[in-house]
């Protein structure tokens, strides 16, 4: 019998970057953050859904939609500023975690897991209703969170450690449920403590949920690394997928932003459907 029964997708509204957050150029993240006036079409806000026999599962929580109804959700003055540069989100009434997970037959109580890439606030949106779960981060990540000044490398803390989550900080690599499914495999970069999540089983095209290792698979594939994060972290972590396609071919890489992902998830199942 399979482990995994069920993978889809949903999204949690819809956001906008600039080109150069995509692909990286010369240019210094700063300067291109504040000077650029150039947008991407909007990108979807993914959250991955995975059915396993021992409970559901999510890769990430999207963005919560108080952050374009609440003036008060991110930070004020110049660090505000540059969050408003950094991207420009829209996100429906419908567009919440719950009402999506509805949307394809869930309620999001029965989340068993969540595995959170990184902790920015477009991938944690939906923490706030998940405290039944337990929630998977890297170790490095929560380490990063709780520095000083951590909203000036994206992290909202007030939006993080809401009282009553149940934590898991993660270290090296993680078999979810022991039984090789689902493995969870640090690939920092973009941030010092991001995760990717391998799900694999006999007779399904192997999937890999990256988070913002990168924004397009096409540019992945060629190499090419996303303009935020450490650029050798990037590098490493974009061999480290290639290498995982090597030893699981026909792997397909589903990113958080990636517009290709949801065509991509369907491509995969439709070539080798996850079924009892």
């Amino acid at each position: 019998m399979q482990s995994i029964k069920r993978v889809s997708v949903v999204s949690t509204g819809s956001v906008e970057i600039h080109p150069e957050h995509v692909a990286r150029t010369r240019a210094p993240e700063l300067w291109w953050l504040m000077t650029s006036r150039r947008w991407t079409a909007p990108r979807p806000i993914n959250v991955y859904v995975i059915e396993h026999e021992s409970g559901l599962v999510l890769f990430d929580t999207g963005q919560d939609r108080a952050s374009v109804t609440d003036k008060n959700y991110f930070p004020g003055g110049l660090i505000g500023v540059i969050y408003s540069r950094l991207a420009r989100f829209s996100i429906k009434a419908d567009e919440t975690l719950s009402a999506q997970l509805a949307k394809i037959g869930y309620d999001i109580a029965d989340v068993k897991t969540v595995v959170i890439s990184h902790l920015h606030q477009d991938h944690i949106g939906g923490l706030a209703e998940l405290a039944h779960a337990e929630i998977i981060v890297g170790a490095a990540e929560i380490a990063s969170a709780r520095e000083k000044r951590p909203e000036t490398r994206g992290y909202l803390t007030n939006h993080i450690f809401i009282p009553g989550l149940r934590w898991k900080p993660l270290e090296g690599e993680l078999d979810l449920f022991d039984d090789g499914a689902l493995t969870i495999i640090p690939t920092p970069g973009h941030t010092p403590g991001s995760l990717s999540m391998l799900a694999k089983q006999d007779g399904m095209t192997p999937l890999l949920f990256v988070g913002d290792l990168t924004y397009d698979v096409s540019l992945l594939e060629k190499g090419h690394v996303p303009g935020v994060g450490d650029k050798a972290g990037l590098e490493a972590s974009t061999e480290q997928v290639t290498q995982l396609a090597v030893q699981h071919p026909g792997l397909v890489v589903l990113a958080a932003h990636d517009p290709a992902a949801a065509g991509l998830l369907g491509a995969a199942q439709t070539e080798s459907p996850v079924t009892e």
